[in-house]
């Protein structure tokens, strides 16, 4: 392969990545001007369908469990949300979305990853594990470490 391929090769690589960093930050000061946060905005979506434990929702951010109950709380201040223990098990807190927080939601524009969170859903697993294995890749190589 000579010099000229291997760049081209780059610049093909790159070249959607650098897209997709713009858009991201394009979005993200939108939903801004909005006054709420991309994660908190995700939150409200994924509420819409119902109410999720607190650990149901952690695990649907990719979030610790910390990290919710602040973010829930932020939420339950604004009015956007409301906890309550389950009349099931007492252990278990439910989080579920207020009218005004779905207002907020559907009147918030779907773009960034939000709008990615949800059409990720439409691919298939094979899809799905090819895109897991190259961001994966890629993160390695920006030395990005896993989790929160």
């Amino acid at each position: 392969m000579t010099a000229r391929e291997r760049n081209q090769d780059y610049l093909t690589a790159f070249g959607p990545l650098l897209t997709l960093h713009r858009y991201l930050r394009r979005s993200s000061k939108l939903r801004s001007a909005s006054g709420i946060s991309g994660r908190e905005h995700a939150t409200l979506r994924l509420l819409e369908s119902g109410p999720l434990s607190m650990g149901g929702l952690s695990e649907l951010l990719f979030i610790g469990e910390s990290s919710t109950s602040e973010l829930v709380a932020r939420l339950e201040g604004q009015g956007f949300v409301r906890r309550e223990r389950s009349s099931a098990d007492n252990r278990v807190v439910l989080v579920s979305i207020t009218s005004r927080g779905r207002e907020i939601a559907e009147g918030t524009p779907l773009a960034g990853m939000p709008l990615l969170r949800e059409r990720l859903q439409s691919l298939d697993a094979r899809e799905l594990h090819e895109i897991e294995r190259v961001v994966g890749r890629v993160l390695d190589l920006l030395e990005v470490p896993r989790g929160d």
